[in-house]
C-alpha cells in the first residue's frame, strides 16, 4: 500500500521546516489526501492496460479482462490465451507484447512483487525489466503500491509544474534541475511528490 495519511503529515511537516517556501504552501493548500494502490503483478497489468488510453476506456478493457480470464486470473491464465482473445478484450498488439512480458517474468519466477529489492534503483531496475514499463511507471508503482518514502519522479511534468508553483520559480523546472532542488528533501521525497500533485493546478496556490 501507499503512504498513509500519517506518513505524508510526517513527512511533509519535516521538509516544511527546512523550506519555508514549501511551508507557506502547506498552509495554502493543506495536506494531500494519500494514494494507495495494491501490491502486485495485478497492479502493474492494469498500467499497462491504462497506457495511453481514457481512464473510462482502461476500466472497459478491465472489466474485458477479467469477464474472459475471472476476476482472480494468474500470469498463465492470460498466457493461455490467444491473440484474438485479448483483442476482444481490446488490447493492442503491442499492449498484449507487454502483458506477456509481464506474465511470463512473474510465472518462472524471473519477477517476485512480494519480494522487490529493498533498494528503490534496484527494484526500478527490476520493473523496467518488463516490456513497455519505464522509469516513470515503475516509480509510480513504489510510491503507490509499496509506499517508498523517497521515491522522487522527477520526469513526471505535473511534478515539475508542481515544484514550479511550491517554491515560485520562474518557470517550469527541468527533470535534472527537479531533481536537484529536491535533494535536500531526503528521505520523504515521496511525500513531497504527492504534495507537488496536489498543488498542481490548485486555485488555493
Amino acid at each position: 500500500m501507499g503512504l498513509t495519511a500519517d506518513q505524508l503529515r510526517s513527512g511533509l511537516d519535516t521538509i516544511a521546516t527546512a523550506e519555508p517556501r514549501l511551508a507557506a504552501a502547506l498552509t495554502r493548500a493543506g495536506y494531500p489526501e494519500p494514494r494507495i494502490r495494491s501490491r502486485g503483478w495485478q497492479t502493474m497489468l492494469r498500467t499497462i492496460v491504462g497506457q495511453q488510453v481514457s481512464v473510462a476506456a482502461a476500466a472497459s478493457m478491465w472489466r474485458k479482462l477479467e469477464g474472459e480470464l475471472g476476476e482472480t486470473f494468474t500470469p498463465d491464465a492470460l498466457l493461455a490465451r490467444d491473440f484474438d482473445a485479448l483483442r476482444a478484450c481490446g488490447l493492442s498488439r503491442q499492449k498484449q507484447s507487454y502483458a506477456r512480458s509481464l506474465c511470463e517474468l512473474v510465472s518462472s519466477g524471473a519477477l517476485t512483487f512480494d519480494a522487490l529489492p529493498a533498494d528503490d534503483e534496484a527494484a526500478i531496475a527490476e520493473l523496467t525489466r518488463i516490456k513497455g514499463i519505464g522509469r516513470w511507471s515503475a516509480e509510480i508503482y513504489l510510491l503507490f503500491a509499496e509506499g517508498r518514502p523517497d521515491i522522487w519522479p522527477a520526469g513526471d511534468l505535473a511534478v515539475q509544474a508542481g515544484l514550479h508553483r511550491i517554491l515560485g520559480l520562474d518557470a517550469r523546472p527541468s527533470e535534472k534541475d527537479t531533481r536537484r532542488l529536491a535533494e535536500a528533501w531526503r528521505p520523504h521525497r515521496g511525500a513531497a511528490a504527492i504534495f507537488t500533485w496536489h498543488c498542481y493546478n490548485n486555485p488555493a496556490l
